[in-house]
């Protein structure tokens, strides 16, 4: 069995002092000097949950369907994976609606320090009327909302899958950290949503050659549709070395999302449109969704090399570029019911992967 390799992280627990300073910037207004004594208190409290590494306080016995029915499960990941499984059914029965996530990638929006929204907020719109018109059920999921929303996050991925692949839990179960503060994830209600969904429509700015920020959070926090281990009793929870027992006696690396459509808005001003086009849909092509044609995979210049200032101007003059926009849609549209129809041909789909992983 390989051996863990250890020794990077710093010392744990962390200075008492130092933690009370981090905890206590949550409380930095003066209006809150008042209540000195109860902050004291609850500082106490974290501490203990911090040094005691009480990352799921709440836990229930995982029961029948579990490779171990006595382990003691997060009730926060019971209640995601419950509602995942739930979404696949529904996303299965032939008898609802057809449904397309239409995906927001900028962080810009007019609720916070930019005090305007974004182009590819106004695409994403144009993508979702057209789905609409097309019958289709839209989902606009905005992620600038993590700019704009109190305390919503999408955490960074841990990396587990690095470690060994059963370590990466699907849904992820890196997170709510209670012991580490590491709460309020916005991931938990986003796997379901892309799990109800029959297709999938990503529009994103370039940002320095690549997606918003944003966006390649929640990218990375997506690695444990692919591959990733639905059932963390067979892994003792995080148990390293039990891991690595699991992945090297065979691992069937499951795509959890497989199989749905995708269509793609990159856009820019100056450069990188092409590159982060072609880094998402190899990303999809991986994880098992479809593509709906050339023209469902769009990336173009809006306003190039012209003022910041004027783009929205410009994307006003540019009624070509949001003709394309409704085109992607419509052909995500066309893609989504011949899929569920049976009628779009996947001549790769019962292939066994040479290399899988």
């Amino acid at each position: 069995m390989p051996k863990s390799r250890t020794g990077q992280a710093p010392p744990f627990p962390m200075p008492r002092e130092e933690f009370a300073r981090r905890f206590r910037v949550n409380f930095y207004d003066p209006a809150f000097e008042k209540e000195a004594e109860a902050i004291a208190r609850l500082e106490a409290i974290a501490w203990d949950g911090y040094e005691k590494d009480r990352k799921a306080p709440r836990t229930a016995k995982a029961g029948p369907g579990f490779h171990d029915p006595g382990y003691e499960l997060s009730v926060e990941w019971r209640a995601t994976r419950d509602k995942l499984v739930e979404a696949q059914k529904r996303q299965k029965d032939p008898k609802t609606r057809s449904r397309v996530l239409v995906i927001c990638g900028s962080s810009r929006n007019d609720g916070t320090c930019p005090g305007e929204i974004s182009k590819t907020w106004r695409l994403a719109q144009i993508a979702q009327e057209s789905l609409a018109g097309s019958g289709i059920e839209t989902d606009l999921l905005d992620l600038s909302r993590l700019t704009s929303d109190y305390s919503l996050k999408i955490h960074p991925c841990k990396g587990c899958v690095s470690t060994a692949q059963p370590l990466c839990h699907w849904p992820c179960s890196c997170y709510p950290n209670h012991a580490f503060n590491q709460v309020n994830d916005w991931m938990a209600e986003i796997y379901e949503r892309w799990v109800l969904a029959h297709g999938v429509i990503l529009v994103t700015p370039v940002n320095w050659y690549h997606t918003s920020s944003s966006m390649k959070l929640m990218i990375d926090r997506l690695v444990c549709a692919d591959g990733g281990n639905a059932d963390p009793t067979l892994t003792n929870g995080k148990d390293v070395e039990k891991a690595k027992e699991v992945e090297l006696a065979g691992w069937p690396f499951p795509k959890h999302l497989a199989g749905r459509v995708y269509g793609l808005v990159v856009h820019g001003d100056v450069a990188g449109v092409e590159d982060a086009r072609r880094a998402l849909s190899d990303w999809l092509d991986w994880m098992g969704f479809v593509d709906a044609g050339f023209q469902s995979r769009l990336d173009r210049y809006i306003g190039y090399y012209q003022p910041y200032a004027t783009s929205h101007e410009e994307l006003d003059r540019d009624t070509d570029v949001q003709e394309e926009v409704r085109n992607v849609a419509r052909a995500v549209a066309t893609a989504v019911a011949e899929l569920r129809a049976g009628k779009l041909s996947r001549p790769d789909a019962q292939l066994e992967r040479a290399r899988p992983k």
